[in-house]
């Protein structure tokens, strides 16, 4: 028997295919009656890095970074359910979560889906924004190497999408 699907993981990293990718998670809440819950994660610093920058600058700098990139998830998705979910005013009530973490994405995604117990992760597969497609590419591939739970990977169309200006 195949487990229920209660919690859903939704990585992003607020690219045009983490937009797309939420409407197949938000769909995959909305058929099993489950909850989402959203992580951004931003990556750490280098060693170097943190050896060259004074500890001071990078704690006020990085709570910045997740206050701003919180901020922008709140705005998108509330965005997101009145645009695209006008008929589904219990929206915003699927998103059970938002976490904003640091570390190496595919380590911290798959992390939270196991402490969190999530039942299913959907992931874009590479992302158009500020990280390039290596690098996404790479983080899809950890966490599909690693995981035991179902991944539901999202490629973005090849043709234009109808996703407005926004992201999630």
């Amino acid at each position: 028997m195949i487990p229920k699907i209660q919690k859903i993981l939704y990585p992003t990293d607020l690219s045009l295919n983490s937009d797309y990718a939420f409407r197949y998670a938000i769909n995959s809440a909305k058929q099993h009656d489950a909850n989402i819950i959203i992580l951004y994660v931003l990556e750490g610093l280098s060693d170097s890095m943190l050896a060259m920058l004074s500890s001071d600058l990078v704690g006020v700098q990085r709570k910045k970074t997740s206050e701003e990139a919180m901020a922008q998830i709140k705005d998108r998705l509330k965005l997101f359910c009145e645009k695209e979910l006008i008929n589904d005013p219990d929206c915003l009530k699927r998103v059970e979560s938002i976490e904003v973490l640091e570390g190496y994405p595919a380590e911290v995604i798959l992390r939270e889906a196991e402490k969190l117990n999530c039942d299913v992760i959907v992931m874009g597969s590479h992302g158009k924004g500020i990280i390039s497609q290596t690098f996404l590419g790479s983080v899809t591939k950890r966490v599909l190497r690693r995981t035991r739970k179902p991944v539901f990977i999202i490629p973005l169309p090849k043709k234009e999408t109808d996703i407005p200006g926004h992201n999630i």
